[in-house]
């Protein structure tokens, strides 16, 4: 079981939203992400295989293993199994860049979801920053859902 590090405090929203005064954000909104992750989505899912990390940073498979506790409220699955994260990006200096999109583009709860991701990411030992981009291309079908994902998803009655 991982560790758990005393939780730090957290800056206000408009701060983490990136948002100037005003409400303005100073991001791009095109759904094509930035950053490697953002780059990698582009072709696909991500890959899944063994990558290691600098010393005293998480490994991408310890950051899709802290995404597993993330579920979309709406479909009692989490968002890895769901297919939902196309790349995970851990940058020297603890942070972190997560891909990642919805089952549509209207999702009433992207906050919420963005929210718990970064709250389950920064709580590993090294993570000293989250940013979650969500990008619409490649859309998300259930085509992109792992056979667990898909096996859950029929024990509540989804026909996948």
């Amino acid at each position: 079981m991982p560790q758990r590090r005393p939780q730090r405090p957290r800056r206000r929203v408009s701060e983490r939203a990136g948002l100037r005064p005003g409400g303005q954000s100073g991001r791009r909104n095109d759904g094509l992400g930035r950053g490697r992750a953002a780059q990698r989505a582009g072709a696909g899912l991500m890959d899944t295989e063994q990558t290691t990390a600098p010393a005293g940073l998480p490994s991408e498979e310890q950051v899709l293993e802290a995404l597993k506790v993330v579920k979309d409220p709406e479909i009692p699955v989490n968002v890895v199994d769901l297919g939902l994260i196309y790349g995970v990006d851990v940058q020297d200096g603890g942070l972190v860049d997560i891909t990642m999109t919805l089952t549509s583009v209207g999702c009433p709860v992207q906050d919420l979801i963005r929210a718990d991701a970064e709250m389950a990411v920064g709580r590993l030992d090294g993570v000293n920053s989250v940013n979650v981009e969500f990008v619409w291309t490649p859309p998300w079908g259930p085509d992109k859902m792992t056979d667990d994902g898909k096996r859950q998803m029929r024990m509540f009655g989804f026909n996948v």
